[in-house]
């Protein structure tokens, strides 16, 4: 089953949202929410695969809701407003409904999202050599040469703009590639995503300390704290088996 979320504080709106999703048998629909915190909840709670998000709404808007999200699910948009068209797509949407829609239209939605799902299934076998390759070392240009570093020497990695900061004990460098694309090459029992910037070398831990409410820091091995988000807290206690 595909597990799915409706935030929209137009209870109308939802309902319409509601009674077309249900023509699709593969969908549960776990909850309906009326506003971005509502939704907040409901996402860490049932971890969704997809969610019918409005933009306008009371409290925060759709686009803040998922700005706090580290792993934010894929995401319908469904809005009266054509003006947050561009920055929906930016936001890696799989559709924009304008509201009304019709239920032509909202399957021509649903069909985008099962494509997607289905090439993502598809690219994951021809990845697989190359991910079990990226495992046990990282390829970077250190001015005009080559550099090979065995990843179980990296004490974390931090994003920054389109590179990630390889951190090591004998200095920092920076590969252009996604954090989405690392963690997925990384053995998920050595390296533990903690943060929305951050992954980090499990074997690297030396304590881990509460900091603000919810929020926490590692300390590593070589006095490094990174930052560790509410949800990065609970994929570390998972592995760490705390």
């Amino acid at each position: 089953m595909i597990k799915t979320l409706i935030i929209d504080d137009e209870p109308l709106a939802a309902g319409i949202v509601q009674e077309f999703l249900a023509g699709f048998p593969q969908f549960e629909l776990v909850a309906v929410c009326q506003n971005g915190f509502e939704g907040l909840k409901a996402i860490h709670e049932h971890e969704p695969d997809l969610i019918f998000l409005d933009v306008q709404m009371p409290k925060i808007t759709g686009f803040e809701m998922l700005e706090l999200l580290d792993e934010p699910p894929a995401v319908i948009f469904t809005t009266a407003f054509d003006q947050y068209a561009l920055k929906a797509f930016d936001s890696m949407a799989i559709d924009y409904l304008l509201k009304p829609f019709s239920q032509m239209r909202f399957s021509q939605a649903i069909e985008r999202f099962m494509a997607q799902q289905q090439g993502v299934a598809d690219q994951s076998t021809h990845k697989l050599n190359e991910l079990a390759e990226k495992r046990n070392r990282l390829v970077v240009r250190v001015k005009n040469e080559i550099k090979i570093i065995p990843t179980h020497e990296v004490s974390f990695f931090e994003a920054e703009d389109d590179y990630m900061a390889i951190h090591t004990p004998t200095g920092k460098f920076l590969k252009k590639m996604t954090m989405k694309s690392l963690e997925e090459a990384l053995d998920p029992a050595k390296f533990v995503r903690v943060h929305r910037s951050y992954l980090i070398n499990l074997n690297g831990i030396t304590k881990i300390e509460p900091y603000e409410r919810d929020n926490y820091l590692v300390i590593l091995r070589g006095g490094q704290k990174v930052p560790v988000s509410k949800a990065g807290y609970s994929r570390l206690r998972q592995v760490l088996g705390l």
